[in-house]
């Protein structure tokens, strides 16, 4: 989706929250709302924002394994301890 195409006012989600949030779960889509013309806040899926949350706690652990000095047994660790955390919040 182009930016232009996902911003909103904040009249405009006033006026149409609920056919705004169909769309948005629907289509996973990401809206940028503004008020007097400034952006203000983001609105996205749920299912979204989750996926993008465990992709940057993905990598602050990928980070941190930087850090040692045999790298890719780390990095194998770290995929599996991820792999484990992940099954335990499905």
């Amino acid at each position: 989706m182009k930016l232009s195409e996902s911003v909103k006012s904040i009249s405009y989600l006033k006026a149409n929250a609920a056919k705004l949030i169909d769309d948005i779960n629907k289509n996973q889509k990401t809206f940028v709302i503004t008020q007097n013309g400034e952006a203000k806040v983001v609105v996205q899926d749920i299912k979204l924002y989750e996926r993008m949350q465990e992709t940057m706690a993905m990598l602050k652990l990928l980070a941190m394994t930087n850090n040692y000095s045999d790298k890719a047994s780390n990095i194998r660790s770290t995929f599996r301890e991820l792999r484990k955390e992940l099954k335990s919040l499905q």
